[in-house]
């Protein structure tokens, strides 16, 4: 389908956030056509949204959702730090259709409601796969930061379908045939300790909201320990043979740098390794210095896109 070039006005208001900030345009490289807010599941009330992202060029009939969180916040500010980043200019410009899905805000959502909120924004595109014209079996999940975590553990969890079920978007399964996470925490035991911890506080992590509604002030250690496994990525790679029949899991791309004041790049190789051990295919690509995250990533987004048209033909 045909949309307008993206004009930057909003369909709705809104709130809670500078006013000014969110209506700042990105600095991009234009190749995207982008329809906004397109509603793909309701929570609590709550409209879940994505915005769309075709590409100007020829489409190459791949699809990426990628999963807009950072520090487990999600919001039309942290939608444009991550256009602003390069991800969608990339895969654009290779021919991809990214869907940049809101999975919602902890506080509001715990983070296991966020995953399933990943889960339908990957069925609903399958749903309407023609609409967008791509192929709803090769379908990819993105994510940086607390996308990246969200994206990783929603694609290490993946739902069945049920094609006889009365909800039409029920009847798709939630798996993807490849993974993209740039800084992805995927051990979240620990991690926010000591000066990690410090660091998280500062930049406004919602850390004790992920794991409960209404925080982890009155939670035990050991009821802490038990819900950062359960959210941490890297206990469900080294589980998911036992859990899916022998299956392996998608191959993934684990983009980090080296220098990352918050997630430490050992998250991402520790998952890598727990991805092999299962039989996957997990690759890693450093960025020297790189930080959380790094101003110029055009490199690494461009890799990025090769890597997931590569696997995902």
């Amino acid at each position: 389908m045909t949309e307008p070039r993206d004009d930057g006005e909003h369909p709705v208001e809104m709130l809670h956030r500078p006013g000014a900030l969110l209506h700042v345009r990105p600095k991009t490289r234009g190749r995207f056509r982008r329809a906004r807010n397109r509603i793909y599941a309701e929570a609590l009330g709550v409209a879940l949204v994505m915005d769309v992202f075709q590409p100007e060029g020829p489409p190459n009939g791949l699809g990426v959702v990628d999963v807009i969180s950072s520090g487990w916040r999600s919001d039309r500010l942290v939608l444009n730090e991550h256009v602003g980043f390069g991800l969608c200019d990339a895969l654009c410009g290779a021919g991809f259709t990214v869907f940049a899905a809101s999975p919602g805000s902890a506080r509001l959502f715990e983070g296991r409601d966020l995953v399933l909120h990943v889960h339908a924004a990957v069925r609903h595109v399958r749903h309407h796969a023609a609409e967008w014209g791509v192929d709803p079996a090769r379908l990819a999940l993105a994510g940086a930061s607390a996308g990246g975590h969200l994206a990783a553990l929603a694609a290490l969890s993946p739902q069945t379908g049920r094609p006889s079920g009365r909800e039409p978007h029920r009847r798709h399964d939630s798996s993807v045939a490849a993974v993209a996470a740039f800084f992805a925490p995927s051990d979240l035991e620990g991690l926010f300790d000591g000066d990690a911890g410090r660091e998280a506080a500062r930049q406004g992590i919602l850390w004790g909201d992920l794991l409960f509604h209404g925080g982890a002030a009155a939670r035990t250690d050991s009821e802490i320990a038990a819900r950062a496994r359960e959210l941490s990525p890297l206990h469900a790679a080294a589980s998911f043979r036992e859990r899916h029949a022998g299956q392996t899991p998608p191959p993934f791309l684990l983009v980090h740098g080296d220098a990352d004041p918050v997630v430490p790049l050992e998250q991402s190789l520790r998952l890598a390794d727990a991805l092999r051990a299962g039989g996957g295919v997990a690759d890693v690509l450093v960025r020297p210095g790189g930080g959380h995250p790094w101003p110029d990533a055009g490199a690494e987004c461009a890799k990025t896109a090769a890597w997931l048209a590569a696997h995902l033909r």
